[in-house]
């Protein structure tokens, strides 16, 4: 690298599913990245490399890559798009000199598009904007265009800002252009995507002094252990040189740089040495966590400490304390537990966890960042218990605040009763409303965190899988009143066992089974969902007494209606305050806090 005038820092930012790991996906395949016979060159969402990312379809975490064009090394950094991971935004933006905004042509500027620009601008990050899927037959580019100037008028912190240069792609072609083509399959390719981050975006701020550095992502392999991941803000980073963490707690310990991996594609290169500028990776600083900043021995300097907003929602995790415990899960112990949390809060920025008896109370960002953490964790061979997610408030001018929410909702004008008449019970406030190209009606609303619990599942169910909703932190507000209680009561098994048709048959008259005919059950498990207010308790593992009027063999005449199996998201919306999901590697199970029937018809009463 000739110096830092031919370094570009750029990240993808935009709302969840408008494109931008698609074009990530193009530029590494149009700079000659991979080989022609590369098995890259036939994937798609190569950046999404994670299981969950790839079952669900979403960033879940910030990477990075790099690619050539030309003289010219771009450092690319694939930002997640969904709310609840905002973090993995905030964090890696400190990389960036530059954003790429795209921005679906049909949808337009998102609530996620909101939150991710104002955060770039905050920084001062020159923004290029790329209005992608200009191929959709209900694009409106010139409206999306006209959305896109009042979003950069409200969110501006300077009047240079508002002057951003606009292109055009089809991301999932590879194809880009200037402006806007009179005929979508026009040949092109991402060379314009290309020149305008060469030309758009500013090369690195250099300051002058010794090697400093922010520690802004933390990655792990089996060979070297942790690498320490960061832009060089000043100096060189050479390999075998002394220098010093400095930590949070104004703490110091000295380390030495063992090794200098630069990026090429998606694979690390090991170089000897860096320039200020480069987002690099370093081996031999296992004490470092993100937001820490290593720095040259003879010059000790810090750097601003990156600032993550605070959790939203918190939620108990524990050891299993089920008849079944310690069956199926690998690691079961308290220990075991929070050795992992504390493993997970080295790299999960807006993760907080605090201990909370033999359990820990772990908050988040929101529903999706706690289940992708708790799935995470199951695969991993851990077993646990978990209870139902509570809002984090916090105090301010003597009054307690609860965090409030931004949802944006997208319906066939079929189902605005329903969806209304839900987010009426849980006390949501209509900001707007409009008739789209497309014939949905985009409502706006402000709510509660805590009115979300639960919400996207039902308002599933009431559409019948036709909505698309999403929702974005808007500040706090004063603690409103108790939300009332929107699910009916609960199956509960009244002794251990295994499940029997003939017993089911008679209890699926009560309400909707979340077990099948031989399931192994405990009592106190939660075996469906009661057709009223109360709960009930049954014995689902009863069987046929045989009689001369009954044979053993008649059990095969009953007809069953299959049963619902809840999703991991489904579960924990599905709780209430005196239930706790417990989760193995094999199996979900809903349960009762207290086990004992006697036990908890007592705590009722009281």
């Amino acid at each position: 690298m000739k110096d830092a005038s031919y370094i570009r820092n750029i990240a993808i930012i935009a709302h969840v599913d408008h494109g931008k790991t698609t074009l990530v996906d193009g530029l590494l395949k149009q700079s000659q990245t991979f080989r022609d016979n590369q098995a890259e060159m036939t994937q798609h969402l190569i950046m999404d490399s994670g299981d969950q990312e790839s079952e669900r379809g979403i960033t879940i975490t910030a990477k990075q890559a790099a690619v050539y064009y030309g003289d010219y090394k771009i450092n690319i950094i694939d930002t997640p798009g969904h709310a609840d991971f905002s973090g993995e935004v905030e964090r890696t933006l400190n990389m960036a000199d530059g954003v790429l905004l795209v921005v679906d042509a049909q949808e337009g500027p998102m609530p996620q598009t909101k939150f991710v620009l104002s955060k770039a601008l905050e920084l001062g990050l020159t923004p290029v904007v790329v209005i992608n899927k200009i191929d959709k037959p209900a694009r409106r580019i010139a409206e999306v265009e006209d959305e896109l100037a009042d979003l950069f008028l409200e969110l501006a912190t300077d009047e240079a800002q508002l002057q951003y240069p606009i292109y055009y792609a089809v991301a999932r072609d590879g194809r880009a252009w200037t402006t806007m083509p009179a005929m979508t399959d026009e040949p092109g390719d991402l060379s314009v995507i290309f020149e305008a981050i060469i030309r758009d975006i500013p090369a690195p701020k250099i300051k002058e002094g010794a090697f400093q550095m922010l520690v802004t992502a933390l990655q792990y392999d089996a060979f070297l252990g942790k690498y320490v991941i960061g832009r060089i803000a000043r100096g060189t980073a050479r390999r075998g040189s002394s220098v010093v963490l400095m930590k949070r707690d104004n703490q110091t310990e000295t380390a030495r740089i063992e090794k200098i991996f630069v990026y090429r594609g998606l694979v690390r290169e090991q170089t000897e040495l860096a320039i200020a500028g480069d987002i690099v990776g370093l081996v031999g600083i296992g004490l470092a966590k993100i937001g820490e900043t290593i720095a040259d021995r003879d010059q000790p300097e810090a750097l601003p400490v990156i600032a993550i907003e605070a959790p939203t929602l918190s939620m108990y995790l524990g050891p299993n304390t089920s008849p079944f415990k310690g069956r199926e899960g690998e690691f079961t112990t308290s220990r075991q537990l929070g050795d992992r949390l504390q493993r997970e809060l080295e790299t999960n920025v807006a993760l907080r966890v605090v201990e909370d008896g033999i359990g820990f109370v772990v908050s988040g960002r929101g529903e999706l960042h706690l289940s992708v953490l708790i799935e995470t964790m199951r695969r991993e061979g851990y077993e646990f218990e978990v209870g139902r997610p509570e809002v984090v408030t916090i105090h301010e001018d003597g009054d307690e605040k609860e965090p409030i929410e931004e949802l944006q909702i997208e319906i066939p004008t079929e189902f605005t009763g329903v969806v209304s008449q839900e987010l009426g019970m849980r006390r949501a406030e209509m900001v707007g409303q409009e008739t789209l190209l497309s014939g949905l009606l985009r409502m706006t609303y402000r709510l509660p965190t805590r009115a979300l619990i639960g919400l996207r599942n039902k308002l599933l169910t009431e559409t019948r899988g036709t909505i698309i909703m999403n929702s974005v932190p808007c500040g706090y507000e004063p603690l409103g009143p108790k939300l009332p209680r929107t699910r009916a009561g609960v199956l509960i098994a009244y002794e251990g066992g295994t499940t029997t048709p003939y017993a089911l048959e008679a209890a699926e008259a009560r309400g909707e089974l979340f077990v099948g005919p031989g399931v192994e059950v405990y009592g106190g498990m939660i075996v469906g969902q009661y057709n009223r207010q109360e709960d009930l308790e049954l014995n689902v593992c009863k069987a046929k007494h045989l009689t001369n009027m009954r044979s053993k063999s008649s059990d095969g005449t009953v007809q069953l209606t299959p049963h619902t199996q809840l999703s991991l998201e489904q579960s924990i919306d599905f709780l209430e305050d005196d239930e706790l999901l417990e989760v193995t590697p094999e199996h979900l199970r809903l349960r009762k806090r207290e086990l004992d029937h006697t036990l908890r018809k007592r705590a009722a009463r009281d």
